[in-house]
């Protein structure tokens, strides 16, 4: 980031013990008070390997005599000054620690791997339409394929659209083989156009029977109702319908929707189609609201008609 430096420094005084490491440390009563302070400067966020990057630690004791001591415990550091351990290994070492934290606070993908660019810079053109390109879903996506929960799926997306962060909390992430309720597989969105996101379920929710089609799960005005709060991100009124279809691709079947939402937290205006496929039901879900659905509901529908498991 050009010639900006930015600095880092963390300062901690208290009593050592061997199960210490370099941000928490534990009091020892049987042991005299040994005081430490522990410096970090981190120069170039980036981390960058040019002469201007540089982190350094720093310790200091009150007593040297107990300076042998306070550094073995401070395991993380690992300081042997007997082997020669070099400030450079000590360097590398924290900065791989600390390039870990962003997964150990999220629990998920680090930030950095967010997709903030359009889906048309990377994801291929329909070969039967080039106005649009083409998702498909692969285990490196979401946890739920990773795990083998879902089969996988793919749509059409306008080029503009961009992939939207899913919450570690609704991404199933957490529940990962086995979930008990609905989890948010992807999302895209489109300011001028509206969004669209993938809901997977267990199908033990909805059936007893395993393996089961959607057509055995009950007709489509059962499954809408089961599913239906996963659509709105509320609440579901079946006056709220305003129409069902069914679709057959092969031995897959799939159920389609239209809904008028005027309360729901996704949009006025709602479509979704699901299908079953192994042991989840699988829902596309196409929002807006009344001013992006003027003039994209055209291409919303789109969507809908090419997801596919």
């Amino acid at each position: 980031m050009g010639g900006q430096q930015w600095g880092i420094s963390l300062s901690k005084s208290t009593r050592v013990d061997k199960k210490s490491s370099l941000f928490s440390f534990l009091e020892r009563k049987e042991t005299p008070l040994q005081m430490a302070t522990v410096s970090l400067t981190l120069l170039s966020p980036l981390f960058s390997n040019s002469s201007k990057s540089s982190l350094k630690l720093g310790i200091s004791n009150a007593n040297n005599a107990n300076q042998t001591s306070i550094q073995e415990n401070l395991n993380l550091i690992c300081i042997d000054s007997k082997r020669g351990v070099s400030v450079s290994q000590r360097r590398e070492t924290l900065i791989k620690g600390l390039a870990l934290l962003p997964l150990v606070v999220f629990g998920g993908t680090t930030i950095s791997e967010a997709r903030e660019v359009e889906v048309g810079s990377y994801l291929p053109p329909s070969p039967s339409d080039p106005s649009f390109v083409v998702f498909k879903a692969s285990p490196k996506d979401t946890p739920a394929l990773r795990a083998g929960n879902v089969q996988p799926y793919q749509f059409l997306i306008p080029p503009t659209w961009k992939q939207s962060r899913v919450a570690n909390i609704l991404s199933g992430n957490y529940c990962q083989p086995k979930c008990a309720e609905p989890w948010v597989e992807v999302k895209f969105e489109d300011e001028k156009q509206g969004k669209i996101q993938v809901v997977a379920s267990p199908l033990i929710r909805l059936t007893n029977k395993p393996n089961a089609s959607i057509e055995e799960i009950g007709n489509p005005e059962k499954v809408i109702a089961s599913l239906g709060p996963f659509v709105t991100g509320n609440s579901y009124d079946p006056d709220e319908l305003l129409e069902t279809s069914v679709e057959k691709r092969g031995q897959q079947t799939y159920y389609k929707y239209v809904l008028e939402t005027p309360f729901a937290l996704t949009g006025s205006h709602n479509l979704a189609k699901a299908t079953a496929k192994g042991s989840t039901v699988v829902l596309f879900v196409a929002s807006a609201n009344d001013k992006q659905w003027s003039t994209s509901q055209k291409t919303l529908k789109a969507m809908l008609d090419s997801f596919e498991v």
